[in-house]
Protein backbone atom coordinates (compact mmCIF):
# COMPACT_ATOMS: atom_id res chain seq x y z
CA UNK A 1 0.00 0.00 0.00
CA UNK A 2 1.33 3.28 -1.32
CA UNK A 3 0.81 6.63 1.50
CA UNK A 4 1.70 9.61 1.79
CA UNK A 5 1.56 12.00 5.18
CA UNK A 6 1.58 15.73 5.56
CA UNK A 7 0.59 18.22 8.64
CA UNK A 8 0.83 21.84 9.74
CA UNK A 9 0.59 24.24 12.37
CA UNK A 10 -1.79 27.07 12.22
CA UNK A 11 -2.00 29.59 14.71
CA UNK A 12 -5.55 29.97 15.14
CA UNK A 13 -8.50 27.79 17.10
CA UNK A 14 -9.55 24.80 15.68
CA UNK A 15 -12.98 25.59 15.23
CA UNK A 16 -12.24 28.18 12.92
CA UNK A 17 -10.18 26.05 10.52
CA UNK A 18 -13.12 23.54 10.75
CA UNK A 19 -16.02 25.65 9.94
CA UNK A 20 -13.05 26.58 7.00
CA UNK A 21 -12.85 22.74 5.72
CA UNK A 22 -16.10 21.00 7.00
CA UNK A 23 -18.23 21.40 3.29
CA UNK A 24 -16.44 19.10 1.09
CA UNK A 25 -18.08 21.19 -1.49
CA UNK A 26 -16.31 24.47 -0.17
CA UNK A 27 -12.81 25.41 -1.81
CA UNK A 28 -12.76 28.71 -0.84
CA UNK A 29 -9.79 28.65 1.09
CA UNK A 30 -7.71 27.22 -1.38
CA UNK A 31 -7.79 29.35 -4.39
CA UNK A 32 -4.35 28.86 -5.75
CA UNK A 33 -4.67 25.44 -5.58
CA UNK A 34 -8.38 23.89 -6.53
CA UNK A 35 -9.75 26.05 -9.43
CA UNK A 36 -13.18 24.79 -9.91
CA UNK A 37 -15.33 22.49 -7.57
CA UNK A 38 -18.62 21.19 -9.15
CA UNK A 39 -21.18 19.39 -6.96
CA UNK A 40 -21.86 16.18 -8.37
CA UNK A 41 -25.16 15.15 -7.27
CA UNK A 42 -27.70 16.17 -4.49
CA UNK A 43 -26.11 15.68 -1.61
CA UNK A 44 -24.84 18.43 0.50
CA UNK A 45 -20.78 19.22 1.35
CA UNK A 46 -21.41 17.13 4.82
CA UNK A 47 -23.24 14.20 3.72
CA UNK A 48 -21.66 10.84 3.64
CA UNK A 49 -22.13 9.84 -0.21
CA UNK A 50 -21.65 13.75 -1.64
CA UNK A 51 -19.15 13.57 -4.75
CA UNK A 52 -17.75 16.00 -6.25
CA UNK A 53 -15.14 16.94 -9.71
CA UNK A 54 -12.21 19.16 -8.27
CA UNK A 55 -10.31 20.69 -11.53
CA UNK A 56 -12.27 19.28 -14.43
CA UNK A 57 -10.33 16.01 -13.02
CA UNK A 58 -10.46 14.70 -9.77
CA UNK A 59 -13.28 12.34 -8.76
CA UNK A 60 -14.10 12.69 -5.17
CA UNK A 61 -16.79 10.80 -2.81
CA UNK A 62 -17.08 12.07 1.00
CA UNK A 63 -16.93 8.75 3.58
CA UNK A 64 -17.30 10.39 6.36
CA UNK A 65 -17.62 13.73 8.10
CA UNK A 66 -17.23 13.73 11.75
CA UNK A 67 -17.24 16.86 13.09
CA UNK A 68 -16.99 16.10 17.11
CA UNK A 69 -13.47 14.36 15.54
CA UNK A 70 -12.60 16.96 13.20
CA UNK A 71 -12.43 14.54 10.76
CA UNK A 72 -12.97 14.05 6.79
CA UNK A 73 -12.63 11.29 5.17
CA UNK A 74 -13.28 10.73 0.99
CA UNK A 75 -11.94 8.83 -1.78
CA UNK A 76 -10.93 9.58 -4.88
CA UNK A 77 -12.48 7.40 -7.52
CA UNK A 78 -10.81 8.67 -10.43
CA UNK A 79 -7.90 11.19 -11.47
CA UNK A 80 -5.66 12.17 -14.12
CA UNK A 81 -2.10 10.05 -14.47
CA UNK A 82 -0.83 8.26 -11.88
CA UNK A 83 -3.61 8.42 -9.91
CA UNK A 84 -7.08 7.53 -12.67
CA UNK A 85 -8.33 4.56 -11.73
CA UNK A 86 -6.52 2.28 -14.28
CA UNK A 87 -3.57 2.92 -12.07
CA UNK A 88 -4.77 3.37 -8.64
CA UNK A 89 -7.41 1.93 -6.62
CA UNK A 90 -8.98 2.25 -3.03
CA UNK A 91 -7.47 5.36 -2.58
CA UNK A 92 -8.38 6.71 0.93
CA UNK A 93 -7.67 10.37 1.82
CA UNK A 94 -7.81 11.69 5.77
CA UNK A 95 -7.96 15.50 6.94
CA UNK A 96 -7.61 15.55 10.38
CA UNK A 97 -7.67 18.30 12.64
CA UNK A 98 -6.19 18.32 16.46
CA UNK A 99 -6.25 21.08 18.82
CA UNK A 100 -2.52 22.30 20.23
CA UNK A 101 -4.20 23.59 24.05
CA UNK A 102 -0.92 25.75 24.64
CA UNK A 103 -1.61 28.37 22.36
CA UNK A 104 -5.27 27.35 21.07
CA UNK A 105 -4.04 26.96 17.74
CA UNK A 106 -4.37 23.93 15.16
CA UNK A 107 -3.14 20.86 14.25
CA UNK A 108 -3.46 19.68 10.64
CA UNK A 109 -2.89 16.30 9.20
CA UNK A 110 -2.96 15.18 5.88
CA UNK A 111 -3.07 11.82 5.08
CA UNK A 112 -4.19 9.69 2.11
CA UNK A 113 -3.18 5.85 1.03
CA UNK A 114 -3.90 3.95 -2.07
CA UNK A 115 -2.67 0.44 -3.96
CA UNK A 116 -0.90 0.92 -7.05
CA UNK A 117 2.17 -0.56 -8.49
CA UNK A 118 3.84 2.23 -9.19
CA UNK A 119 5.34 4.80 -6.77
CA UNK A 120 4.77 7.83 -8.92
CA UNK A 121 1.24 8.87 -7.60
CA UNK A 122 3.75 9.42 -4.12
CA UNK A 123 5.12 12.94 -5.17
CA UNK A 124 2.31 13.77 -7.08
CA UNK A 125 -0.02 13.65 -3.79
CA UNK A 126 2.39 14.98 -1.75
CA UNK A 127 3.14 17.95 -3.91
CA UNK A 128 -0.97 18.84 -3.83
CA UNK A 129 -1.66 18.24 -0.35
CA UNK A 130 1.70 20.23 0.79
CA UNK A 131 0.25 23.07 -1.42
CA UNK A 132 -3.33 23.02 -0.44
CA UNK A 133 -2.18 23.22 3.68
CA UNK A 134 -0.11 25.94 3.16
CA UNK A 135 -3.46 27.59 1.09
CA UNK A 136 -5.40 26.82 3.90
CA UNK A 137 -2.68 28.25 6.01
CA UNK A 138 -3.01 31.44 4.38
CA UNK A 139 -6.62 31.82 4.33
CA UNK A 140 -6.90 31.77 8.06
CA UNK A 141 -3.62 33.85 9.42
Amino acid sequence: MKQTYQSIHIGVPIEKVWQAIRDFHDFSWAPNVITSCTIQGDKTGAEVGAKRLLNEVFHETLIECNEAMHTIRYSIDDGPSPISRQEVSNYIGCLRLLPVTKDDSTFVEWTSSWESQSDDAVTFCHDIYVALLDDLATSLT
